[in-house]
């Protein structure tokens, strides 16, 4: 499911998504395809079920125009990984 279609369907709600398909633009991962899991009305629950999340699975707001999850590289020393 396309994240607009998400959109419409859980207009304004925090909603726990599976990601289905992804692409890395500017040192970001767009999201193109999701499964919704639910949708969770409470932001505690909604904080909660993020910090609980792993992996491809993560919470989402539905006002955000476009799905899209920053890349961040962790420190590291020089040819260490």
């Amino acid at each position: 499911m396309k994240w607009q279609e998400v959109r419409k369907l859980y207009p304004d709600q925090y909603v726990l998504i599976k990601i289905l398909e992804s692409h890395i633009e500017n040192g970001a991962e767009i999201v193109d395809e999701v499964a919704i899991v639910r949708s969770i009305s409470d932001p505690k629950e909604a904080t909660f079920e993020l910090v609980r999340s792993k992996g491809d699975t993560l919470v989402y707001h539905t006002s955000n125009e476009q799905l899209s999850i920053a890349i961040r590289v962790g420190p590291g020393f020089r040819g260490v990984v």
